[in-house]
């Protein structure tokens, strides 16, 4: 299913969070879009619907920073990819291990160069300033999960 809504700045947290809370073990989240689309936004009300009471750090130089309960319900880890620069780096991530009990949040996944994760929820964010577009591939694992209508 395709999905594609016009969002305001002060809407992005709604829609996270919404997505967020929707989350299950072994979801994997690609956010794409130019740099500052909101890819960190969406992700960070993604935490927040999970528990996070603090701030999220962005990964971009981390490349993963993970988040595990008590902080979230779920263990998360939020990914950046931009600074991958070959498929072999991300074997040494061990991002799978977070798909036994958690989900994976991966900005850049255009990164991946192959297929990346079967299944995965698509997020591609366009736009600027207070006018962005939001374009899901919303997989049939979604199903009735899917949040936004």
């Amino acid at each position: 299913m395709s999905f594609t809504c016009d969002y305001g700045l002060a809407e992005a947290a709604r829609i996270g969070a919404a997505i967020g809370a929707a989350l299950i073990p072994g979801d994997v989240v690609l956010l794409s879009g130019d740099l500052g689309a909101g890819k960190t936004t969406l992700a960070r009300a993604m935490l927040k619907a999970r528990g996070l009471a603090g701030e999220a750090p962005s990964p971009t130089f981390a490349i993963v920073q993970p988040y595990a309960p008590p902080e979230v319900d779920l263990p998360i880890a939020h990914v950046d990819m931009y600074r991958i620069e070959a498929e072999d780096e991300l074997i040494e991530l061990g991002l799978d291990d977070y798909l036994y009990d958690g989900a994976l949040l991966i900005e850049w996944p255009e990164r991946l160069g192959g297929e990346g994760w079967p299944g995965a929820l698509s997020l591609r964010i366009s736009g600027q300033g207070d006018a962005r577009v939001l374009t899901a591939e919303v997989p049939a694992a979604w199903g009735a999960r899917w949040p936004l209508r």
